[in-house]
C-alpha cells in the first residue's frame, strides 16, 4: 500500500503508536529549530561576489550580435 492514502494513514498510526501521539509535532519542531536564515540573505555583498564568479565561469560562451 505504499504511496496510497490508506498506506499513509497506516504509517501515521504506526508512528504514533511507536513514538507517541506528539510524533509529528516533535519532528516538525526539530525542523523549525534547525532552520537558520543565513547565506545570501544575511550578506548581500557575498551574493554579489558569488554572482560575479558564476558569471565569469559561464558555459554560454561570448555574446554575439544578431545580424
Amino acid at each position: 500500500m505504499a504511496g496510497t492514502k490508506a498506506g499513509g494513514l497506516k504509517a501515521a498510526a504506526t508512528n504514533k503508536a511507536k513514538y507517541g501521539k506528539e510524533f509529528y509535532a516533535m519532528i516538525g519542531r526539530k525542523g523549525g529549530q534547525n532552520g537558520h536564515t543565513g547565506g545570501f540573505a544575511a550578506n548581500p555583498a557575498l551574493a554579489k561576489i558569488a554572482g560575479a564568479k558564476g558569471g565569469r565561469i559561464s558555459r554560454r560562451g561570448p555574446a554575439t550580435k544578431a545580424a
